[in-house]
């Protein structure tokens, strides 16, 4: 299928890395200009070899900068001060009781999580309502609904995703511009297999995996840990002009985890 994205101008924030690399890798393949962010020229540099990699003919920028303070912001934006893609995928978490989040936490995780994208959009969605056209896509999580015990502050941070972009949408009505959250489910991304491997005390990787979905995802209907690219095809589509119905959407690539019909 022709997602007809060939020449469209994407930004694809904490994109070096799992689901954001796997993200560009996919509009790359669709014909995209694609912005590979991560905070250092190295891990740039390395996201951009593997994406060519993968994709000899693909059309990518990069741009190293922390697009979690207002400052790598500006700088992106005055760099590429248009464009017609923005994928919200920066992010962080860390598993922690609720009782030893301290404030500092909570405001570091809604800072990262949370404002990068209210900043970026704040900045983008102007051009492309003017232009007629733009996609704006929150990379959310599952854990915006079903709410992880061991991190609330995570959970909290991917919820207000879910607010901002269908808030976002509603001020899109009419201009064809859409604004969606897609809600990834545990996927094998580089952050959770180095997470598991620290957790696992030299256990086998699929036995960690096969444990993170029985006792932590029970609800699964998949049973294992997606893709990255399978969440990357998801959020290729809905930056398609094809999407252009799906608007305020949170679009599920969980695993079947949440039940509520919703």
């Amino acid at each position: 299928m022709d997602l007809q994205l060939d020449e469209k101008l994407a930004l694809v924030s904490g994109s070096t890395k799992g689901i954001g690399l796997a993200i560009a890798t996919a509009l790359a393949a669709e014909g995209c200009w694609v912005i590979v962010n991560g905070r250092t020229e190295a891990a740039v540099e390395a996201a951009l070899a593997r994406i060519r990699a993968k994709v000899p003919e693909a059309k990518l920028e990069g741009f190293a900068a922390d697009l979690a303070a207002p400052e790598g912001v500006e700088a992106v934006s005055a760099r590429f001060p248009g464009v017609d893609i923005l994928v919200n995928n920066l992010g962080i978490y860390e598993r922690k009781p609720f009782e030893e989040i301290p404030d500092a936490d909570w405001q570091r995780f809604f800072e990262v999580n949370v404002m990068s994208g209210v900043r970026l959009a704040r900045g983008y969605l102007p051009g492309m309502k003017s232009r007629g056209w733009g996609r704006i896509v929150f990379i959310s999580s599952e854990s915006a609904i079903h709410i992880p015990a061991e991190m609330v502050h995570y959970g909290m941070t991917k919820t207000a995703q879910l607010a901002i972009s269908r808030g976002i949408a509603e001020t899109c009505a009419g201009t064809n511009v859409t604004c969606n959250a897609v809600l990834p489910g545990p996927t094998r991304s580089d952050g959770l297999v180095a997470a598991l491997t620290r957790r696992g005390d030299g256990r086998p990787m699929a036995e960690m995996e096969e444990q993170l979905i029985r006792v932590g995802r029970p609800s699964s209907l998949i049973r294992r840990l997606a893709e990255p690219e399978e969440v990357a095809t998801m959020v290729a589509y809905v930056c398609s002009p094809l999407a252009s119905a799906t608007n305020g959407a949170a679009l599920r690539v969980e695993g079947g985890i949440v039940r509520a019909c919703f």
